[in-house]
Order: C-alpha cells, then structure tokens, then sequence
C-alpha cells in the first residue's frame, strides 16, 4: 500500500497534474524545478519524479519525454482534494435560476449550468421528466458514400443513425440537409407522426426528399420511452473544443449516451454516497468509461436521495472545479426539490 508522500512530492505531483490539464503535453523536470514554490534544485527533482513514478502515480511515455499522471495519481490528488487537504473551489461561479420553476425545467438549467462552468459533460438524474422536444440535428459526410445523423433532444437523448448510399452524396445536399432538419424538428416533440409530417414538404425536389427519407428513421428511436430520467448536457461542447481526442473514447461515450439505463445505473451508485463520487479510468466498473472520469453528487430532500447531478470527462480534468461545482448544484437542486415537494 502506498503510504503518505512528503509535502515536498506532493507538490511536485500536483504541479505535473496542473502542468499536464493545461498543455495536454508530458511536463518535463526542467519545468517543475523553475517553480519558486520549490526549495530544492534539479536533481532532487528528478529523484523525486523518479519515485513517484515507482509509487505508480506517474508514468514517463517516452525515454527523453516528460511525466504525466496516472489514474492512480489523478486519485491521490482528488483524494486530498475530498478530504480538504488541498481547496477545492470552482474556476467559474455556478449561476442557477431555480426558484419557483418546474422540476423538469429545473433539471435543463443545472445541467447546462454544470455544461458551462466545467465545459465537460453533465448529466442530471431527475426524479422524473416529461416528454423530450429535438435540440439539435447534425448530418455529416463520414466518406463519400457514408452519411451519419445525430440528433440531441432537450433530455439529452442521443440517437446516432449511419447510412449508406449506393452512389457519393453531395455534400451540399448534407449541408442544406442539417440546416433544413434544424430549421423545421428543433424545439419540436418527439411523437413519431407529427415528425413525419413535419418532414414532409411539396416543394422539395426528388433527390431532398429520398435523402430526407433514409435519415428519418434515427427519429424513430427518439420516441419517448415510459422513464426517461436523465438530462444531459455539454456532448457537443466537450467534443467541438476537442477535449476528448481519443477516437474510441469519443465512440464510447457515444454509445453511452445512447444506452441511458448503463448510464442511469452509473448515477444510482453515486446518489447512495453520503459526499461526492469520483471514478477515474479503470476504477469505473462500466466498460464504456474505462477511458473517462466522472464527478458526481447526490441532491434529495431530507432522509431521501431522489437524483445525481455530475460531470464525466477525459481522465485528465479540473477535479477541484467539477468536485466543488457538482457538490454547489447538489446543494442547490436539495433546496429547490424540498420547496417544489413541500408544495405538492
């Protein structure tokens, strides 16, 4: 087992967990001993990061590179952060607008507040939810012949569809075919008929209309489900400002966005917690997040859990500011779910 480090390899650790959030780079040893904090000079720095590597908080890629953390490092300092041993606080204050509103509408402006602060992925647990309206279509050109649509919902829903044409799409028909979908289904509800029609359109010329046709079935696995308790938000944020540069973990966190019972499995775990829940990597028993982290805390009324608010994100995230604004939005969604139950 590993035991306490000294507060002089502690600081060394956190600084190579800060250096490496920022540049997404290894971070070499030359940077770490310019740092004023440190009383010591190069080679004691290199001894130092030499053991913190055999203690496996550390990993070194290459011979003449610079360390990164390991999951098992990323913990030691989220440890510390739980047990307040080093601040945690927010880059961003967290704004929400909760008083007085509907617990459905609730929901969307924590996670898009959480979205916001952290610029990860949130995810909100509630305690029940309405039917979803579509938020956002996206159609894209995989290969000349290979056209995939994703489309969002206000719920956080995700529905990904890959289509195959006999002959190369243009891409200005996909192009006119986002704006056009956008344009008529954003905001709109998700019963299977009135988006049929919404579809349909007299004026529209022989090659909009089939190409229209063989995207409309990714809506149809839209369709509200019974219990849909989930909000989420950030998907498109977290993957435009490239965040997660993994193929297979944007591939993975596609896929559980798209199977919502794993991830609402996920949260029930983390609403039994009596403070707030970090997996990291591989300590994540569901296979799908083996290459992210997740942050999350529970919100209810008094002796009784009803959600989770949280944020899940590359490995390598602000664990100070997601911890402290998860734990703020949990607060904030107790006190607001207490007066919107003690009304009903």
């Amino acid at each position: 087992m590993l035991g306490a480090l000294t507060s002089r390899q502690e600081l060394i650790l956190y600084k190579v967990v800060e250096g490496y959030l920022q540049s997404g780079q290894p971070i070499p040893s030359k940077t770490i001993a310019a740092d004023p904090m440190l009383d010591c000079g190069s080679s004691t720095v290199r001894n130092e990061l030499a053991l913190l590597e055999e203690h496996g908080l550390l990993a070194h890629p290459h011979t003449s590179a610079g360390r990164v953390p390991t999951d098992a490092g990323q913990r030691y300092v989220v440890d510390r952060m739980l047990d307040g041993a080093h601040s945690v606080g927010p880059s961003k204050p967290l704004s929400l607008s909760l008083v007085r509103r509907e617990v459905e509408e609730a929901m969307r402006a924590t996670s898009e507040a959480i979205s916001q602060v952290t610029s990860l992925l949130a995810v909100v647990s509630a305690p029940s939810l309405n039917t979803a309206t579509i938020r956002h279509v996206e159609v894209l050109a995989l290969q000349p012949q290979v056209v995939m649509i994703v489309v969002i919902t206000s719920t956080g829903g995700v529905s990904k569809m890959i289509s195959t044409f006999e002959q190369t799409v243009d891409q200005g028909l996909v192009s006119w075919a986002g704006e056009y979908l956008n344009e008529r289904l954003v905001g709109f509800g998700l019963g299977a008929r009135m988006l049929d029609k919404r579809l349909e359109d007299p004026s529209l010329g022989m090659a909009e209309s089939d190409f229209l046709a063989r995207l409309a079935p990714a809506f149809g696995t839209l369709v509200t489900e019974a219990q849909d308790t989930l909000y989420v938000d950030g998907a498109a944020h977290l993957l435009s400002e490239g965040r997660l540069r993994d193929v297979d973990q944007i591939n993975q966190l596609m896929g559980l966005l798209e199977r919502r019972a794993a991830l609402l499995s996920v949260l029930r775990v983390a609403v039994t917690q009596s403070d707030v829940y970090v997996r990291i990597g591989h300590e994540n028993e569901l296979p799908a997040m083996r290459s992210l982290a997740l942050v999350a805390a529970g919100y209810g009324v008094a002796r009784r859990k009803l959600g989770a608010v949280s944020v899940i994100g590359p490995v390598h995230m602000d664990y100070a500011g997601a911890i402290a604004t998860v734990r703020e939005a949990a607060r904030e969604l107790s006190r607001f779910v207490e007066h919107a139950y003690a009304e009903r």
